[in-house]
């Protein structure tokens, strides 16, 4: 479409309000049961990272920046689907990174390990 007119008139059809509205209202109980999936997992995995976590003695306002890490670890996991080696190599990249932040190192490895099943990437 090189005609402005064309652009600003397919513009206005998209995104006409009462439109937008059918087109969301159709979606949402769809969008509705995807998205109550995807908090109980995360929050499973959160569950789990604070086992570990206490388990480890790690004093609770100290939480943050670990959850951080391990939800960093479930997006690339799950949002993003990384798996296996790949998997593996990026969350070495992760641990080193929360290391440097001044993270226990043996407490970030058991995160990967416990929360995630995933192990040290091969040489």
């Amino acid at each position: 479409m090189t005609d402005p007119n064309q652009r600003l008139t397919a513009w206005q059809i998209k995104t006409d309000t009462g439109r937008v509205k059918e087109t969301l209202d159709a979606l949402r109980p769809e969008m509705l049961v995807h998205y109550k999936a995807a908090v109980a997992s995360l929050c499973e995995m959160e569950t789990k990272a604070r086992q570990t976590l206490n388990a480890a003695g790690v004093h609770t306002i100290m939480y943050v920046p670990y959850l951080s890490y391990a939800r960093q670890l479930y997006k690339l996991s799950r949002q993003q689907g990384i798996s296996g080696e790949s998997f593996a190599l990026v969350a070495e990249v992760l641990l080193e990174k929360w290391a440097a932040r001044g993270l226990r190192s043996d407490v970030l490895t058991a995160i990967r390990t416990q929360v995630f099943d995933a192990s040290a990437p091969t040489p």
